[in-house]
């Protein structure tokens, strides 16, 4: 994705670490990131948490959140977010949370429902919700080009 190296150097020209916290794109941010030769300069580590125990054990979501507000949530990507945080050594945290498809979606949430959060270690914090259109490779490959430009958005805020 065409923001991956604008990121990998904007990160290493202000010394900060990245962690990534995934659900429906299954690690694909990481693969993005780590993509870019000296990534290791920036990228801290990546969360796959796929399932709500997933979440729960590596992340810290209390489990008491995704059954209230449900895994795709604003509420549980905040979380994913701040678990990543506090589980690395990175200074701003994404995290993406959502419906790919093609089954999974209801009235309430649709397929290409997803939040994406980008939060800094100083509090700072970005969440977006989108309703991504397209099969599930293009509600995935939407959902990483958004979160790689919030990456870059909250790197200068």
């Amino acid at each position: 994705m065409k923001d991956a190296a604008a990121i990998i150097c904007g990160f290493r020209d202000k010394g900060l670490r990245i962690a990534t916290a995934e659900s429906c794109t299954g690690g694909l941010i990481a693969a993005c990131l780590t993509e870019i030769a000296g990534s290791s300069d920036v990228f801290e580590r990546g969360f796959v948490t796929y399932s709500n125990e997933s979440k729960t054990e590596m992340l810290g979501v209390p489990a008491a959140a995704i059954a209230e507000h449900g895994a795709v949530s604003s509420t549980v990507a905040r979380a994913m977010a701040a678990g990543a945080l506090d589980r690395s050594r990175a200074d701003i945290a994404v995290a993406v949370t959502g419906i790919a498809g093609p089954g999974g979606g209801s009235p309430e949430k649709p397929v290409g429902l997803v939040h994406i959060v980008a939060t800094r270690r100083d509090g700072r914090q970005s969440a977006e919700r989108h309703v991504f259109t397209g099969d599930r490779a293009a509600v995935r490959r939407q959902t990483v080009q958004v979160a790689l430009t919030m990456l870059l958005r909250i790197l200068d805020a």
